[in-house]
């Protein structure tokens, strides 16, 4: 590259250009920053890389809130996913399933399930990571379009990022469960019955 007296320029920079490239990459890191630091990010522990499927008859909460964050993995891929908290649930008749293709073996399924007959699950600060759920829902009181940072009704800690979207309410229940998740995380989890199995071949909870 030459200027106008036909000297040869080394080096220039289009600072203009640059700038224009440069300055949503700071923003995009600015801003995972700050959601790392307000809480919205769950790095609680890093996720799997398979989601695990859940189904219930029934799922009864006291404290519901509901907000967007992000869960990373071990390579540190950001997932987006919808948390759901709830201070008290009790679950009936609940399912969980995960998939695990293996070389040779082939497709190894583990089945949970426990809280059947009278005797439901108990859990208390429950967060559930979902990217799917469906059911049958009912919720008291509730709030819809709050600022995810100002929630008040779930667990501790269930808050999002301010300007987020979120709702909230004073209980709920869902019936008919299905719902497809990263993680979940309670302060206590109660299995009433609980029966675990590992089959060979695709055997899930829905």
């Amino acid at each position: 590259m030459k200027d106008q007296q036909g000297g040869q320029v080394v080096g220039r920079i289009r600072w203009r250009r640059f700038a224009a490239l440069a300055v949503p990459g700071c923003a995009a890191t600015a801003a995972l920053g700050v959601a790392l630091a307000q809480g919205a990010i769950a790095a609680s522990f890093a996720v799997s890389g398979q989601q695990f499927k859940v189904s219930a008859d029934s799922l009864t909460g006291q404290g519901f809130a509901q907000y967007g964050t992000i869960d990373t993995n071990a390579r540190n891929d950001l997932l987006p996913v919808a948390t759901v908290g709830i201070r008290t649930a009790k679950i009936n008749n609940l399912c969980q399933s995960v998939v695990t293709k293996l070389p040779v073996l082939g497709n190894i399924s583990l089945t949970l399930t426990a809280g059947g007959g009278a005797t439901p699950v108990e859990a208390e600060n429950l967060f559930l990571d979902a990217t799917q759920l469906e059911g049958n829902a009912t919720f008291h009181t509730i709030e819809i379009g709050r600022d995810a940072s100002t929630l008040d009704k779930g667990p501790e800690g269930a808050q999002g990022m301010q300007d987020a979207f979120s709702q909230q309410a004073d209980d709920m229940e869902i019936t008919n469960l299905r719902q497809v998740a990263w993680a979940a995380n309670a302060g206590t989890f109660k299995l009433s019955g609980l029966k675990m199995k590992v089959t060979k071949g695709k055997k899930e909870c829905f």
